[in-house]
Formats: C-alpha cells, structure tokens, sequence
C-alpha cells in the first residue's frame, strides 16, 4: 500500500476526543485533523512526536487530514488509522503473501454471519469450503520487548467476534483469527491480559475450539505500508 499523494510530517500535540488531534506541520502550520483509531493508542502516542498524515482537499469535510502513522515513545512507527488494516490484509491476501490462506477462490468483505449479528472482515471461498476472517489491528507495544499485545483497551466487541468464530469451528467451518500487527521491530504477539483478561480468555476458547490464529507483521514508513511475515502468536 503506498500513499498517493504522499503523507505530509508533522508533529503532535495533543489528541483528544478520540477522533480529534491537533498537530503542527513542518512548515508550522497548526491544524486539527482526525484520529481514525477507537482505542485508547497506549504507548502508541506522546506530545511532540514525529507523526505523518494524509490530507485532503475535499471541501466537504470538515476536517483537512487523517493522521495515518506515528512514531511511538519507543521509537517504532505505528500505524494509527485502524481503517488501513483490512486494506492491508486485503491487498496481502490478493498478492498470495499470506500463505495459509492461499488458493481462495472469491474473497468478500463484510459478510454478515453469526449468532449475535456480527460481520465478518474477509469470507473467503475454496473449494472445499469457506473460511471467515476476522482482521485486528495491532498496536501495542512496550519498552524492551519485541512482543505486541491487543486489545490496547477492554473490548467486549473483540470477544464477540471471539465466541462467533468458535460458533463457526464447533461447526467444523474454517474459522480464523488475523492479527495485523501495524507496528515496527516486533517477532511476536500475545493477548494483553493485563488490560482485558476476558478478552484473552476468549481467545483461549476460540483456539481451543478449532479457530486459526495468524498475526502477520507490517513493514511501515511513510511511503507505505505492506504486510511482510509472520509473526509468532504467544497464547
């Protein structure tokens, strides 16, 4: 995935309201863009940091850019647009980069599925069948340790689609768990327990239920980004 046009450097300071933070660009302009991330950006994000992003010259909206990447307190590049993940699994699926799940016949977005009216990311058809893909992003990182962690905060909605895809395996349907993990310097990822142990138990339940768990590792600079490896996935 390459930015057209290019992303423009700035630096931050200060993000608020979730979807609102004001930067100031390279030339000093200061300008409030929008924060395409719904999580709480732990160690993603510090005041005075470098940071690129998008913008747009669509008079209807109301704010002039999206911050698209930023440099974390540890000194990584993260991917703070959470929107990009999907295009990225996307385009790495296309491509035949993510091996396991090679051979698909059609691939479709947003499929409705499930007991508690969830949509999938990605249903992919094979011929012996389909397999639902469930896609997170993933940002968080820590000091001294090249192992990232999700969620960044308590989310019951990822817990869902946990139970939803080990509905699917109890039913002998090819069900899988896609970490996309939008941040540098990192070999590995693991559920952050610390912050939503629900959640980890959930994930827990989904392997032990027969769902695939995949996290998958982004090259990241302010040119582009691209999936490149996989990464181990610390249960």
């Amino acid at each position: 995935m390459q930015f057209e046009p290019p992303l423009q450097e700035g630096r931050l300071l200060r993000r608020y309201k979730r979807f609102l933070a004001d930067i100031e660009t390279t030339s000093g302009e200061l300008l409030t863009i929008h924060c395409a991330n719904t999580g709480s950006m732990l160690n993603c994000m510090s005041e005075g940091a470098r940071i690129w992003f998008s913008r747009s010259n669509d008079l209807k909206r109301k704010l002039p850019g999206t911050w698209e990447i930023g440099e974390t307190p540890h000194g990584r590049l993260a991917v703070i647009n959470t929107g990009r993940a999907n295009a990225l699994v996307e385009e790495a699926l296309r491509a035949g980069l993510i091996a396991e799940l090679n051979g698909f016949t059609q691939l479709k977005r947003e499929v409705p599925y499930g007991q508690e009216r969830s949509r999938i990311d990605f249903r992919l058809d094979y011929p012996a069948g389909p397999a639902f893909v469930e896609v997170k992003s993933v940002t968080l990182g820590f000091a001294d340790s090249r192992v990232a962690a999700f969620p960044d905060a308590r989310t019951e909605r990822g817990s869902k689609h946990l139970r939803e895809l080990a509905a699917l395996a109890r039913e002998g349907i090819r069900a899988v768990q896609l970490y996309c993990v939008n941040l540098t310097d990192i070999e590995a990822v693991r559920p952050a327990e610390e912050i939503d142990p629900a959640y980890a138990a959930a994930l827990r339940e989904a392997v032990s239920a027969g769902v695939e768990v995949l996290a998958y590792g982004a090259e990241v600079s302010a040119q582009g980004v691209r999936l490149t490896k996989r990464l181990e996935v610390r249960l």
